[in-house]
């Protein structure tokens, strides 16, 4: 993408929504800040919390048995999925991500549809993680406090706070944060390992269910119910393609930076899964609220990673708070939200694309319905990983000629992969949690009746998404 779109003092707009002059010019990201580096510790931190929580609880659905292979299934999902990401973020780098994606792909209506999801999974994610920010704080015993709220208040606007002091200073602290958390991972592994037990590792009872052993305690169908679980263990890495303008040399930085992250991602899940429940039990931390610090043997350690655990969900909440703010600036540059939101400051940062989002999670917070609201962000990411393979199978048929500085290896055979996996996956949402999925689809539906009825008549021609879905029927037409 060059620079000229944006230097365009009157852009011109889709369906009759004209803009004044100077709209891009209000709404720039600040370029070349990130290399392939801060880009992977992007992706690791936006996922490390659930290396410390969340992941555990799939072992009530499947069993050890049924949680390893979900989580090998779903590694392979997110490894698929990323090699597709790599292509069409190094290919189309834009602040939209998925959105980006499936709008060339698919039109305005595939656009959209993908972007709400990822923006619902990332609005959400940080209101549950904070939840969790919340009992570790009261569990520690840190500040006296006892009453979550003000907790979810200070995680917020601090950190709302750094992400509008720029770009640049925000990716660096997460870096730092990240690399803190998974210290403590490491830290922990080490000192579990020579507690690590087989027996622990099957010592839940088996069921009556089909196919129940003692390595499947609840039977071939809890392989399935355990995806949603076997998802925390890489939920989120998705978003480093939002960071896509900001990124030096996206062509080459941004495949560097999602499989670097992926790859340190999914050594991370196989040691947590096998270490955390040989060491602790398969019982015991199928209920645990910090599983690392319930695998350990009394002593300083456990206090030691008890503080990581706190680490590693701050990591993600802030990592998860800038995925959000790019996702609805993309969104609104372009017409399909609230065009004020995507409106920058002096430093680049989009102002209420931080902190709408933010609010509307703050609030979320006080239902105190951290493990629904989980379930919620997991069924919009599935919706989204869904449309963005759909995405890159039609554009490497209908666009070959596209300028591809990566190129998936196994091409549309891997994302098929990945296609068919997420889709199992969005189904097992149902599976475990009937009320998430419906309460997510009612948000859906909400942001569907928007686009239908007002955004779609007030797109914004010259917005980098859109300008590159006209260059491509532009091409279309000529041939």
């Amino acid at each position: 993408m060059t620079a000229e779109p944006h230097a365009r003092t009157t852009p011109p707009a889709t369906g009759g929504g004209a803009v004044d002059p100077g709209y891009l010019a209000a709404r720039q990201l600040r370029s070349g800040t990130a290399g392939w580096v801060l880009l992977a510790g992007l992706g690791v931190a936006a996922v490390i919390s659930g290396d410390y929580a969340g992941w555990n609880f799939g072992l009530a659905e499947g069993g050890f048995g049924g949680l390893l292979i979900a989580t090998v299934l779903m590694g392979v999902m997110y490894t698929a999925m990323v090699l597709g990401l790599a292509e069409l973020g190094a290919a189309l780098p834009t602040a939209g991500g998925g959105y980006t994606f499936a709008r060339r792909a698919l039109g305005p209506w595939g656009g959209y549809a993908a972007g709400v999801a990822v923006l619902i999974e990332y609005a959400i994610a940080p209101a549950a993680i904070a939840t969790f920010i919340g009992g570790y704080v009261e569990s520690l015993g840190l500040f006296g406090i006892t009453d979550g709220w003000w907790v979810y208040l200070a995680v917020y606007a601090l950190f709302i706070g750094i992400h509008l002091m720029g770009v640049g200073e925000a990716l660096k602290v997460m870096l730092a944060i990240a690399a803190v958390a998974v210290v403590g991972l490491v830290l922990f592994l080490v000192g579990a390992v020579g507690d690590v037990d087989g027996a622990n590792l099957t010592d839940i009872a088996p069921t009556d269910a089909a196919g129940a052993s003692e390595f499947l305690p609840f039977g071939v169908l809890g392989i399935w119910a355990a995806f949603p679980f076997a998802i925390w263990f890489f939920l989120a890495v998705e978003c480093v393609p939002l960071a896509a303008e900001e990124a030096k040399d996206p062509a080459r930085s941004m495949p560097r930076g999602i499989v670097a992250a992926m790859g340190v991602l999914g050594v991370l899940a196989i040691l947590m899964l096998v270490v955390t429940t040989g060491a602790g039990g398969a019982q015991v931390i199928s209920e645990s609220a910090n599983p690392p610090v319930d695998a350990l043997q009394e002593g300083g350690l456990r206090t030691v990673v008890n503080y990581m655990g706190l680490v590693g969900l701050v990591a993600s909440f802030f990592s998860i708070v800038y995925a959000y703010s790019r996702q609805t600036f993309a969104l609104s540059r372009a017409g399909y939200l609230p065009r004020a939101l995507s409106v920058t400051n002096a430093r680049k940062a989009p102002v209420l694309a931080l902190v709408v989002p933010g609010a509307i999670g703050f609030l979320l917070t006080l239902t105190g319905q951290g493990a629904v609201l989980l379930n919620m962000a997991v069924f919009g990411a599935t919706v989204s990983y869904v449309l963005m393979m759909v995405s890159h199978i039609v554009l490497r048929r209908r666009e070959p000629g596209l300028d591809r500085p990566y190129r998936t290896p196994g091409g549309t055979a891997t994302t098929t992969v990945a296609l068919v996996l997420a889709a199992l996956a969005v189904v097992a949402t149902f599976l475990v949690d009937p009320l998430a999925a419906v309460l997510t689809l009612g948000a859906y539906a909400l942001f569907l009746a928007y686009f239908a009825l007002y955004s779609r008549h007030h797109l914004v021609a010259a917005a980098p998404e859109e300008e590159f879905a006209a260059l491509a029927a532009a091409e279309e037409d000529l041939r």
